[in-house]
């Protein structure tokens, strides 16, 4: 099997897996969470960039305005998106915030057709009205939207949107997205330690080893995927991100014994046929474009 593959396997599926993770540290405040994750990324994606000796190309392209403006939005972002998911996981909502990453491909094509005026082709609609209809169901079944599934969709999403046009690469943006949200970060974590709230230091030595370690595990799926979009194709990679999702699914079904009624199986299910239209319309296009290509060339 390709080695990318293998690549991707491993990053969605360290992704899939991050609820366990989180909820070890499920006493600390999703705030103090977010911001050890902020701070030891960027140590970490820093202390990678200087042995690997990217250092001044990543300065260079760092120093220019415009590159700082994009990154400082997409941080931001990227920031409130990772507070919700803590929270959520912190809070047992492992199975809603899994529906949010479930249904964040569609909302990335509706961003493109609403913002970018991308045009979907006619067998793309159905499942962006399926999902569509599924998320309508679910709000009238509970009496509200699924307010997190939503809120994830919709920053990542945008997060997405804005690094489209973002002219680093996943590492360097990421270091530099962390770099910008770093002093931030750790005026925070020094406010609740001060107000004897903090957590690090004084919940114990594998407490402490696990929030240091929140940017270890943010840092390694990055890299597996950064080396895997190298090597496989796109739509091969759009097919596999599903292996996330589904594991943070059957996570907070099977190990946290989280509820999934009728009424979620319904909604749910709307949305993974969605998906499944979706990824065939994708891959059999995407099959005949190919097969077309070869046919002109010989």
């Amino acid at each position: 099997m390709n080695r990318g593959i293998w690549y991707a396997i491993g990053a969605y599926s360290i992704w899939g897996l991050f609820p366990a993770y989180w909820k070890w540290l499920g006493y600390v405040p999703a705030p103090q969470l977010m911001s050890h994750r902020l701070v030891w990324s960027c140590v970490i994606l820093i202390a990678y960039i200087f042995l690997t000796r990217q250092w001044r190309a990543f300065r260079r392209s760092a120093s220019n305005r415009r590159v700082l403006g994009v990154y400082l939005v997409a941080a931001v972002i990227l920031g409130v998106n990772w507070l919700i998911y803590l929270w959520a996981i912190a809070s047992g909502f492992v199975v809603e915030s899994s529906l949010g990453y479930f249904i964040n491909p569609l909302v990335n094509v509706l961003l493109g057709v609403i913002l970018l005026r991308e045009r979907l082709r006619a067998w793309q609609w159905l499942p962006v009205a399926l999902a569509t209809l599924g998320v309508v169901y679910l709000t009238v079944m509970y009496g509200s939207p699924p307010w997190i599934a939503l809120s994830l969709a919709l920053t990542f999403g945008f997060y997405g949107l804005v690094k489209k046009t973002a002219p680093l690469n996943s590492l360097h943006g990421l270091a530099l997205e962390t770099s910008l949200l770093f002093v931030p970060a750790l005026l925070w974590l020094t406010y609740a330690d001060v107000s004897g709230q903090g957590a690090f230091l004084h919940t114990g030595a594998i407490a402490d080893s696990l929030m240091i370690g929140a940017g270890l595990v943010t840092t390694i799926p990055l890299l597996l995927f950064a080396s895997a979009a190298r090597r496989i194709p796109l739509s091969m990679m759009g097919i596999l991100q599903y292996i996330a999702p589904t594991l943070q699914f059957l996570l907070g079904v099977l190990m946290f014994g989280e509820p999934f009624t009728q009424t979620q199986f319904i909604g749910f299910g709307m949305v993974w046929v969605s998906l499944i239209i979706f990824a065939v319309e994708g891959f059999l296009t995407h099959r005949t474009q190919s097969t077309a290509v070869v046919a002109v060339a010989e």
